[in-house]
C-alpha cells in the first residue's frame, strides 16, 4: 500500500513537469515579425494571401504558416488596413478587385487568415491603391475604369458597411487639360480637403501610358487641376505613386515615375490652395537608377523610395524640402517594390523589400529581402519563386499597419 500510494504524487509531479515544459516550448508571443503578403501562383493554382515569418533570427524563417487562396487568376494586389486598424483589405487586378480580410489569432497567437469576402465595386475595374479618411469613407484607384481604352476611375465608398457611394470619372476625351486616367497612386491631405490621384498606364501594359496627377476636391469630387509630370508632354513618364505630405511634414506633394525613374515634387501654395507645378528633384538616370515605385517616410523625416531596377531603396533626408538629400542606399533584389519596417527579437530595425513588379521580365525576382537599415547588410532573403512557386505582389502587418506614412 505504500508503495502504491507513493507512486501518485510522483506522477502529478511527472504531469506538472511535462506540462510546464510544454508551455515553455509553445508560449503565447506577439508575432511581430510575420507578415501577410498577397501572391500570384506560377503554376496555374490559386492566387491569395498568405502568413509569412521575416526574422532572419527566427528559425522559422522565411516559412510561410498559414495560406488563405482567393481563386484562379485573381491577382491580389495591395494591402491595406482600415483607418480604425481593425479590418484588413486587399485590393486585385482581376477577381471582384475588392476583398475584406478577416484574419485571427490561434491559441499560441500566431496570426491566421480565415475569410474574403468579395466588395461590389460597380463597373470599375482593375483595383488599386486605397485611402481611409477618418470620416467613414474610402477612396480607390481603378486603374481600368468601366474597360474603356482611355479609361479610369476613383470609387468612394462607406468604411463601415464597404458600400459604393459614388465614381468619380473624367474623362480625357471630355477635357484633356482636366481629367483622371488609369489611375493607380493616391493620396489624401484631408487638412486640406484635397486628393491626388496618379495617371499611370493602361492595365494591359501596352495600349496607354499617362504623365500626369489630377487634383481632386475631396468633398465636392471637382477636379482642381491636372499637372503634367514629365520632362514634356511627349514623355511618357507614368507616375504611379503619389504623396501629400501632411502632419509636421513640410506641406509639398511628391510623385514617383514608373517610367521615368525619377521623383518630383510640388509645393503646397496657401493663396491658391492648390500645388504649384511639379518639378523633378531626383533624377534616377544619373544614378543608373529606374523604375522608380514606392515611397515610405519614417518618423524622422527619412523618406525610403523603391526603384525596381536594378533592386534598390533609396534613403533621402526630407527635412529641408525642396532639398532632397541622399543619406544611404540599400541594395534588394531587382522588381524592388512594397517595404515593411520592423525590429527583429535581437533589437535591429530592418526593412523587408518585397521584390516583384506584376511579374514582369527581369522585375520579377520573387524574393523578399530583409535589411539592416543601419548597416545596409541583408539579413536575409526568401525566394518565393524557388521555395512555393509563388511570386509577393505586396507586404503589410499582420498587427497593423508596418510603415509610419506610404500613401
Amino acid at each position: 500500500m505504500k508503495l502504491k500510494f507513493n507512486k501518485v504524487p510522483l506522477l502529478i509531479i511527472i504531469l506538472m513537469m511535462f506540462s510546464n515544459c510544454q508551455h515553455e516550448n509553445h508560449p503565447e508571443i506577439p508575432h511581430d515579425t510575420a507578415f501577410f503578403i498577397d501572391y500570384r501562383s506560377l503554376t496555374g493554382q490559386s492566387d491569395g494571401i498568405a502568413v509569412i515569418e521575416l526574422d532572419p533570427e527566427a528559425p522559422d524563417f522565411g516559412n510561410i504558416s498559414h495560406k488563405l487562396e482567393l481563386g484562379v487568376g485573381v491577382l491580389p494586389h495591395h494591402l491595406y488596413y482600415n483607418q480604425s486598424k481593425n479590418k484588413l483589405y486587399t485590393t486585385a487586378l482581376g477577381g471582384s478587385y475588392l476583398y475584406e480580410i478577416k484574419a485571427e489569432k490561434d491559441n499560441i497567437g500566431q496570426p491566421k487568415l480565415v475569410s474574403a469576402t468579395p466588395i461590389d465595386t460597380g463597373e470599375n475595374t482593375v483595383g488599386e491603391n486605397l485611402f481611409f479618411t477618418n470620416d467613414g469613407r474610402f477612396f480607390m484607384t481603378f486603374m481600368g475604369g468601366a474597360g474603356g481604352l482611355k479609361d479610369g476611375s476613383i470609387g468612394v465608398f462607406n468604411a463601415n458597411n464597404n458600400q459604393l457611394i459614388k465614381t468619380i470619372k473624367a474623362p480625357i476625351q471630355q477635357n484633356p487639360n482636366k481629367f483622371i486616367m488609369y489611375p493607380h497612386g493616391i493620396s489624401v491631405n484631408e487638412e486640406k480637403g484635397l486628393m491626388m490621384v496618379t495617371s499611370t498606364i493602361h492595365p494591359d501594359l501596352t495600349s496607354g501610358f499617362g504623365n500626369t496627377c489630377t487634383l481632386i476636391d475631396l468633398n465636392t469630387y471637382e477636379l482642381k487641376e491636372t499637372y503634367q509630370v514629365a520632362d514634356s508632354p511627349a514623355d511618357l513618364s507614368s507616375p504611379v505613386e503619389v504623396l501629400l505630405l501632411r502632419g509636421k511634414f513640410p506641406q509639398y506633394a511628391l510623385a514617383t515615375t514608373m517610367l521615368g525613374g525619377d521623383i518630383w515634387i510640388a509645393p503646397y501654395n496657401t493663396a491658391t490652395k492648390k500645388y504649384d507645378a511639379f518639378t523633378k528633384i531626383f533624377d534616377g538616370s544619373t544614378q543608373g537608377l529606374g523604375w522608380t515605385l514606392e515611397m515610405y517616410i519614417d518618423d524622422n523625416n527619412r523618406l525610403y523610395v523603391s526603384f525596381a531596377d536594378p533592386g534598390k531603396v533609396l534613403v533621402f533626408d526630407i527635412s529641408n524640402l525642396p532639398n532632397l538629400k541622399l543619406l544611404k542606399t540599400l541594395t534588394a533584389d531587382k522588381g524592388a517594390h512594397h517595404m515593411v519596417f520592423f525590429k527583429t527579437k535581437k533589437g535591429k530595425e530592418v526593412v523587408a523589400v518585397q521584390n516583384n513588379l506584376l511579374d514582369i521580365p527581369n522585375l520579377n525576382s520573387g524574393t523578399i529581402s530583409v535589411i539592416e537599415i543601419a548597416t545596409g547588410k541583408t539579413l536575409g532573403t526568401v525566394n518565393l519563386r524557388s521555395k512555393y512557386g509563388i511570386l509577393p505582389e505586396s507586404i503589410e502587418g499582420t498587427n497593423g499597419p508596418s510603415n509610419y506614412m506610404h500613401h
